[in-house]
């Protein structure tokens, strides 16, 4: 079964239960979304989800990309695709896709997001995509002792460990949001 607009929103909704002060941030999404346009799909717009993930190594370090198509370092992560069932399945599998680690080595943290952000996208006319939003929905995973694999050269031109107050001076802060979620899970 993939993913509906209605699985979105409740995700959504019960992320703002653990983190209401994000409700005003995150209410053009819940707007849209209540719309019901099918925003799974990458060809959705003015917005489409993505699922990102935030892989914490042995409590200390932060598995981050560079972004071919950015030219930016972030978190692991990417479109959703028709054979997704869940949005932690969809961050796992990108996560795996985009740095080559043995899923069998990653444990999901939570099937609650650790962060959910929404951020405008330039237009990127080589894939016939307008200036849009991604509602990205991401979630953190650790792993101990996990080695970065061969890459997905055609989305990624790096991936790499870095120690976690070097990833959120890079990345922001749900790099902490992923050490929090990670360390309470214990």
């Amino acid at each position: 079964m993939t993913i509906t607009d209605s699985d979105i929103a409740g995700v959504l909704h019960a992320y703002l239960e653990r983190h209401p002060h994000e409700a005003g941030q995150l209410a053009e999404p819940l707007r849209l979304l209540g719309e019901g346009r099918g925003f799974a799909s990458r060809r959705t717009f003015p917005m489409h989800i993505t699922a990102g993930a935030l892989l914490v190594r042995d409590g200390t370090e932060v598995l981050l990309i560079e972004h071919l198509a950015y030219g930016i370092t972030l978190q692991p992560g990417g479109h959703l695709e028709p054979t997704d069932t869940t949005l932690v399945g969809a961050a796992m599998r990108e996560l795996s896709e985009e740095t080559g680690i043995d899923p069998d080595q990653i444990v999901t943290v939570s099937t609650h997001p650790a962060y959910i952000e929404f951020g405008q996208v330039p237009a990127r006319p080589a894939k016939d995509e307008p200036d849009h939003y991604h509602l990205d929905i991401g979630y953190a995973f650790v792993a101990a002792g996990a080695e970065v694999g061969r890459i997905q050269e055609s989305e990624v031109t790096g991936a790499a460990w870095y120690p976690l107050d070097v990833a959120e001076r890079l990345v922001g802060p749900r790099i902490a949001r992923a050490v929090t979620t990670s360390a309470g899970s214990r």
